[in-house]
Protein backbone atom coordinates (compact mmCIF):
# COMPACT_ATOMS: atom_id res chain seq x y z
CA UNK A 1 0.00 0.00 0.00
CA UNK A 2 3.19 2.14 0.25
CA UNK A 3 2.91 1.94 -2.96
CA UNK A 4 -0.39 3.64 -3.79
CA UNK A 5 0.37 6.36 -1.07
CA UNK A 6 3.63 7.22 -3.25
CA UNK A 7 1.64 7.00 -6.46
CA UNK A 8 -1.42 9.32 -4.78
CA UNK A 9 1.19 11.92 -3.94
CA UNK A 10 2.79 12.29 -6.85
CA UNK A 11 -0.24 11.96 -9.44
CA UNK A 12 -3.51 14.23 -7.42
CA UNK A 13 -2.67 17.13 -8.83
CA UNK A 14 -2.36 15.88 -12.63
CA UNK A 15 -5.42 13.96 -11.87
CA UNK A 16 -7.19 16.94 -10.36
CA UNK A 17 -6.45 19.41 -12.95
CA UNK A 18 -7.68 17.06 -15.69
CA UNK A 19 -10.84 16.67 -13.65
CA UNK A 20 -11.24 20.64 -13.45
CA UNK A 21 -10.90 20.57 -16.98
CA UNK A 22 -13.40 18.37 -17.61
CA UNK A 23 -16.35 19.61 -14.90
CA UNK A 24 -15.22 23.20 -15.33
CA UNK A 25 -15.85 23.18 -11.21
CA UNK A 26 -12.77 22.82 -8.33
CA UNK A 27 -15.64 21.39 -5.80
CA UNK A 28 -16.32 18.83 -8.24
CA UNK A 29 -13.62 18.21 -9.36
CA UNK A 30 -12.47 17.42 -6.29
CA UNK A 31 -15.14 14.59 -5.93
CA UNK A 32 -14.05 13.50 -9.45
CA UNK A 33 -10.70 12.86 -8.35
CA UNK A 34 -11.11 11.48 -5.00
CA UNK A 35 -13.94 8.61 -6.50
CA UNK A 36 -11.23 8.08 -9.13
CA UNK A 37 -8.25 7.44 -5.95
CA UNK A 38 -11.04 5.28 -4.50
CA UNK A 39 -11.61 3.15 -7.06
CA UNK A 40 -8.16 2.86 -8.04
CA UNK A 41 -6.69 2.04 -4.38
CA UNK A 42 -10.05 -1.01 -4.44
CA UNK A 43 -8.36 -2.19 -7.78
CA UNK A 44 -4.31 -1.93 -6.41
CA UNK A 45 -3.88 -5.33 -5.83
CA UNK A 46 -4.91 -5.88 -9.29
CA UNK A 47 -1.57 -3.86 -10.72
CA UNK A 48 0.90 -5.94 -12.99
CA UNK A 49 2.24 -2.96 -14.92
CA UNK A 50 3.25 0.35 -13.21
CA UNK A 51 3.89 2.07 -16.36
CA UNK A 52 0.08 1.67 -16.96
CA UNK A 53 -0.99 3.74 -14.25
CA UNK A 54 -1.49 6.93 -15.75
CA UNK A 55 -3.34 5.66 -17.85
CA UNK A 56 -5.61 3.36 -15.82
CA UNK A 57 -6.13 6.60 -13.55
CA UNK A 58 -7.21 8.27 -16.69
CA UNK A 59 -9.59 5.93 -17.54
CA UNK A 60 -11.03 5.62 -13.89
CA UNK A 61 -11.42 9.47 -14.24
CA UNK A 62 -13.04 9.69 -17.35
CA UNK A 63 -15.16 6.74 -16.67
CA UNK A 64 -16.18 8.54 -13.15
CA UNK A 65 -16.82 12.21 -14.59
CA UNK A 66 -19.09 10.84 -17.68
CA UNK A 67 -21.25 8.28 -15.25
CA UNK A 68 -21.80 11.72 -13.07
CA UNK A 69 -22.71 14.01 -15.85
CA UNK A 70 -25.42 11.96 -16.92
CA UNK A 71 -27.04 12.20 -13.22
CA UNK A 72 -30.13 14.77 -13.84
CA UNK A 73 -29.03 16.50 -10.74
CA UNK A 74 -25.63 17.68 -11.86
CA UNK A 75 -27.47 19.31 -14.89
CA UNK A 76 -29.99 21.53 -12.19
CA UNK A 77 -26.79 22.44 -10.73
CA UNK A 78 -25.80 25.92 -11.28
CA UNK A 79 -22.24 26.00 -9.63
CA UNK A 80 -19.91 29.04 -10.01
CA UNK A 81 -16.00 28.11 -10.45
CA UNK A 82 -13.07 30.63 -10.97
CA UNK A 83 -9.83 29.83 -11.90
CA UNK A 84 -6.86 30.19 -9.27
CA UNK A 85 -5.43 33.92 -8.95
CA UNK A 86 -2.35 34.16 -11.01
CA UNK A 87 -0.20 36.78 -10.81
CA UNK A 88 -0.86 39.44 -13.01
CA UNK A 89 1.46 40.92 -15.59
CA UNK A 90 0.76 41.91 -19.04
CA UNK A 91 1.80 38.76 -20.91
CA UNK A 92 -0.21 36.84 -18.07
CA UNK A 93 -3.03 39.16 -18.03
CA UNK A 94 -3.78 38.38 -21.92
CA UNK A 95 -2.85 34.47 -21.74
CA UNK A 96 -4.99 34.45 -18.52
CA UNK A 97 -8.01 35.95 -20.39
CA UNK A 98 -7.50 33.38 -23.19
CA UNK A 99 -7.42 30.54 -20.73
CA UNK A 100 -10.42 31.81 -19.29
CA UNK A 101 -12.40 31.97 -22.31
CA UNK A 102 -11.09 28.76 -23.94
CA UNK A 103 -11.93 27.11 -20.53
CA UNK A 104 -16.28 29.03 -20.40
CA UNK A 105 -16.26 28.19 -24.23
CA UNK A 106 -15.25 24.28 -23.17
CA UNK A 107 -17.80 24.08 -20.95
CA UNK A 108 -20.57 24.71 -23.49
CA UNK A 109 -19.15 21.17 -24.93
CA UNK A 110 -21.09 18.17 -24.08
CA UNK A 111 -19.66 15.81 -21.78
CA UNK A 112 -18.57 13.30 -24.18
CA UNK A 113 -17.49 15.84 -26.59
CA UNK A 114 -15.30 17.94 -23.79
CA UNK A 115 -13.82 14.47 -22.61
CA UNK A 116 -13.02 13.43 -26.41
CA UNK A 117 -10.78 16.96 -26.65
CA UNK A 118 -8.90 16.70 -23.16
CA UNK A 119 -7.93 13.30 -24.17
CA UNK A 120 -7.07 14.43 -27.55
CA UNK A 121 -5.17 17.24 -26.86
CA UNK A 122 -4.85 18.10 -22.97
CA UNK A 123 -3.25 14.40 -22.65
CA UNK A 124 -1.88 14.36 -26.66
CA UNK A 125 -3.53 10.33 -26.73
CA UNK A 126 -3.93 9.10 -30.18
CA UNK A 127 -6.98 8.10 -31.36
CA UNK A 128 -6.42 4.39 -30.32
CA UNK A 129 -5.70 5.24 -26.68
CA UNK A 130 -9.08 7.69 -26.73
CA UNK A 131 -10.94 5.06 -27.57
CA UNK A 132 -10.10 2.93 -25.25
CA UNK A 133 -10.05 5.40 -22.57
CA UNK A 134 -13.23 6.33 -23.31
CA UNK A 135 -14.53 3.09 -24.25
CA UNK A 136 -16.29 3.68 -27.66
CA UNK A 137 -14.99 2.90 -31.41
CA UNK A 138 -12.07 5.20 -33.14
CA UNK A 139 -14.71 6.19 -35.68
CA UNK A 140 -16.89 7.92 -32.54
CA UNK A 141 -13.57 9.56 -31.04
CA UNK A 142 -13.19 10.72 -34.86
CA UNK A 143 -16.84 11.87 -35.31
CA UNK A 144 -16.81 13.58 -31.71
CA UNK A 145 -13.45 15.55 -32.35
CA UNK A 146 -14.61 16.70 -35.49
CA UNK A 147 -17.99 18.18 -33.91
CA UNK A 148 -16.18 19.63 -30.52
CA UNK A 149 -14.08 21.39 -32.78
CA UNK A 150 -16.32 22.91 -35.01
CA UNK A 151 -18.25 24.28 -32.19
CA UNK A 152 -15.62 25.19 -30.52
CA UNK A 153 -14.58 27.47 -33.44
CA UNK A 154 -18.09 28.72 -34.04
CA UNK A 155 -18.22 29.68 -30.58
CA UNK A 156 -15.30 31.53 -30.64
CA UNK A 157 -16.37 33.43 -33.50
CA UNK A 158 -19.61 34.22 -31.69
CA UNK A 159 -17.54 35.39 -29.07
CA UNK A 160 -15.23 37.81 -30.99
CA UNK A 161 -17.78 38.91 -32.67
CA UNK A 162 -19.17 39.48 -29.45
CA UNK A 163 -15.95 41.44 -27.89
CA UNK A 164 -15.70 43.55 -31.33
CA UNK A 165 -19.16 44.84 -30.55
CA UNK A 166 -18.43 45.65 -26.80
CA UNK A 167 -20.84 43.41 -25.14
Amino acid sequence: MDAFVEYFAARVEVVRRTAYLLCGDWNWAEDLTQTTFVRLAASWHKVRDPGALDAFTRTCLLRVYLSEARRIWRRREQSVAYLPDVAATANHEESATRRLLFATLLHELPPRQRAVLICRYYHDLDIAATAAALNCSEGTVKSQTSRALAKLRALLDESAIAMGEGR
